[in-house]
């Protein structure tokens, strides 16, 4: 089981170097080999950094790809909500990070990133680094 961060879906979304590694996850679930995991937070920062840099036209594009993938999209309740909460205020992590890692907690997967920033919450879970060169 796989937990997929902001930086995971933009390297698929921008084909970047790690973009090979989260097709596979990506074929994985479809296949019913593997389940896959996106929090909303992480999905709306999705969406705003598209917007921001390309406009809200494709920021629209990019919502109906992601609508058509083979994950499931995690609502922020208030049990996840509480752990990312407790998450951030005990380590130095984005909030949207904190969501990601309560979220892999939640679920027992393994987060898909390239963000160092998760450094410093490896002790809680299993991380599995993208390529970035």
């Amino acid at each position: 089981m796989y937990v997929l961060d902001s930086f995971a879906l933009l390297a698929w979304l921008q084909d970047e170097v790690g973009a090979r590694r989260v097709d596979q996850i990506f074929r994985e679930a479809a296949a019913g080999e593997t389940a896959l995991y996106l929090s909303v937070v992480n999905y709306g920062e999705v969406l705003y950094i598209v917007e921001r840099r390309y406009g809200r036209e494709k920021a629209s594009e990019v919502m109906s790809i992601v609508d058509g993938l083979p994950l499931t999209v995690v609502n922020a309740d208030r049990a996840l909500t509480f752990a990312a909460a407790h998450i951030k205020a005990s380590y130095p992590v984005s909030y949207a990070d904190a969501f990601t890692v309560a979220l892999a907690q939640q679920q027992g997967a393994t987060i898909l990133t390239s963000d160092p920033e998760f450094e410093a919450a490896r002790e809680l879970v299993s991380i599995e680094w993208l390529p970035i060169d």
